[in-house]
Formats: structure tokens, sequence, C-alpha cells
């Protein structure tokens, strides 16, 4: 991965030099095809990156790959980064808790973010597991055929996995309205008696080692993203057309990206060299690093509104919707209660400052 100048042009996506200036459902139809082809072995999606059946999972020692992969995913096209992230998040929660790989053809999202209202439910009848309730947010809401989906059984919250062709599972229209990540197809989503294939026990989701691991794939999407939106001022400096204020904004965001790029190559490093989390850090790391990222992209976006002005969001419909896509994403992951968290990691600290994971640095 690398932030600078020197990186490839902007990866094709499939949409136009215009910026493909679609209304949403239409962004929604034209991602949604992209993601059918990178989850398809024989079709790369027209060289937005590999087949995602081979992105390697986290902790193989090819970490880095992974990251790689959603980074370039990211600043290609914000929404298709989502859905992939969520895909292969997917096959690794799978793989993780229930040793099970995905089938051919099957697209995958992970539903399990704690909503801002109640879950959904989960009740068991006659052996069967039955989901009820409405889950906001849902990327891949139209697009996806599985969903890994968290519920809230008596036991306590457990994850499902979701065939969505099945009458119980309802995408709510109306429920997605925004411009910003448009094409991530997210929506609510009412679940009435649909049946779900429960993954592990109580707990199983969040308990394992790999959980803390995802973190650093969302930021690899964000940092992507925050690379897309920099390209106006990269463009500028490539065709010297840029004034000393917008060479020296471009110099800040450029500082921003490496550095942030530099941490989640070491996160990757880190990743590998403990995929089981025996030392204790993954959750520390994670939590550092997806807030790093969100840091990052805040100072990107208003570096790039200063220094490239008003007129790309006016006259440029691609960097205009890599803008409100990024926007979007931030809040998706809010950054403050995961730094209050770290705050709070430190307190666990012994007299020598040793909290089980990585050295300072």
């Amino acid at each position: 991965m690398t932030a600078d100048a020197t990186y490839p042009a902007r990866p094709e996506t499939g949409a136009d030099d215009t910026g493909d200036v679609q209304e949403p459902a239409a962004a929604r139809r034209a991602v949604a095809a992209r993601f059918a082809a990178l989850t398809c072995a024989a079709d790369p999606a027209g060289g937005v990156g590999p087949p995602l059946a081979e992105v390697p999972l986290p902790g193989s020692g090819r970490t880095a790959a992974r990251l790689r992969t959603l980074y370039e995913l990211g600043r290609a096209d914000l929404s298709l980064a989502r859905l992939a992230e969520g895909h292969l998040d997917a096959v690794a929660i799978l793989d993780e808790v229930a040793g099970a790989p995905v089938g051919p053809g099957e697209r995958w999202a992970v539903w399990a973010a704690r909503p801002p209202g109640p879950a959904p439910g989960a009740r068991c009848v006659d052996g069967r597991w039955l989901l009820d309730g409405v889950r906001p947010y849902c990327a891949g809401a139209h697009c996806c055929t599985h969903a890994l989906v968290s519920a809230d059984a008596v036991d306590g919250r457990r994850l499902f996995a979701v065939r969505l062709a099945q009458s119980g599972v309802r995408p709510v229209p109306g429920s997605r309205r925004a411009v910003g990540m448009a094409g991530s197809d997210a929506c609510d989503v009412a679940f009435t008696a649909a049946e779900g294939m429960p993954v592990g026990g109580v707990g199983a989701y969040t308990d394992r080692p790999g959980s803390e691991h995802a973190a650093a794939g969302v930021a690899a999407c964000l940092l992507g993203g925050a690379r897309a939106v920099a390209e106006t001022l990269y463009a500028s400096a490539r065709r010297r057309t840029q004034d000393a204020f917008a060479a020296a904004h471009l110099g800040a965001v450029d500082t921003l990206l490496s550095s942030a790029v530099a941490v989640l190559e070491r996160a990757a490093r880190d990743i590998d060299a403990d995929p089981l989390d025996t030392r204790g850090a993954a959750r520390m790391r994670g939590l550092r690093v997806q807030a790093l990222a969100e840091l990052v992209c805040t100072e990107v976006l208003a570096h790039v509104g200063r220094g490239a002005g008003g007129t790309p969001l006016c006259h440029d419909a691609r960097h205009a919707r890599a803008a409100a896509d990024l926007a979007v994403l931030m809040r998706l992951h809010p950054v403050e209660r995961g730094l209050a968290e770290l705050g709070r990691l430190f307190g666990a600290r012994d007299d020598h400052g040793n909290d089980g994971g990585e050295d300072e640095r």
C-alpha cells in the first residue's frame, strides 16, 4: 500500500470519465453488478481487484495483501469496498466459528453491529430458529444472497446465518434516502419469522480472536476512500496547476495518508504474528487503527476542501460522490466510543505500564 502520487492511476470501476452520475437506484445496480463479479472467480470485476475468493484470511500470514485489496477497493469505490469487506468478514467468521466455507455464487453480508434501537429477536420453535424485528442500515440488502445477523435470544445475543431469498426477509421500502454510500444497497431490513442457522453459541461472534482483526479491514476501506477524495489534489500536482496553498494542503494530506498506511501495515504484521491473540493485544490495536483512520479521514476531507475549494464538489461528480461516501461511512463507526474504550483500557495497565499488548511505539 502507498498513499503518494506514484500510486497507479485510480482503478477502473466501470464508471465513465464524467463520474458516472447516477440516481441512487442506478448506483445500487451498478455497484451490485461489480460486487457480483468480484465474488465470481472467473471475472475479477474489470480489474478493480482480485476475486474475493482469492483474498487471504486475516492472520493467515498474508494479512497485508488482504488489507491492500480493501484499500484499493475503497479507493476505486467505497460502496463496493463496503460490500466486499462485509463478504470477506463473513467468510472469516464462518471459517473461524463454524469451519464452513461459503458456497459458489453466494454473496454474504454481516449485519451484526449494535443498532440504535432494539436488535431483532430470535426464538427457537420445534428446533428451528426464527428471527423477528427490524435491523437498520443493512448493506447489500437487495444484492446479497446470505447474511450473518445478530439477534437477541433468551440466553443472550447470537449470530445466525440467514438466507435472504425467503418470505420472512424484506428490505423496508423508503428506508434509504441519502446520497452518500447510495451504491452500498444499505437499507432497513425487516425479519418476520425468518429462519436462521446458529453460527456458534452465545457470544461466539464477538469472543473469537478474529473479531478484533476486522477493525483493520474497515480502516483499510476508509483510508482507500480518503485517498480517492484526495485524488483531486494529487491530480493538480501531476498537472503542475496547483498554487502554494493547495500544495501545502497536499503535503499535509500525503503525510496523513502515508502515516496511516504505515500503521495499517504494522497492524497486518502484528495480526499475522499473533492470529489467536494470545498476547491480548488485538482489542487495543483494533481500536487504535480504526480511530486513527477516522481521524485521518476527517483531516483529509478538511484539507482537500480547503485546498481544492468548491470547484470539484460542484463540477467533478466522481469527487463529490467520493466525499459524500466517505463522510457517511466514517459516521457508521463512531470514533468517540472507541476512543473512550481505548482510554479506559489504559486503566487496566500494571505499575510498569504493561497491558499485554505490543510494545509502545
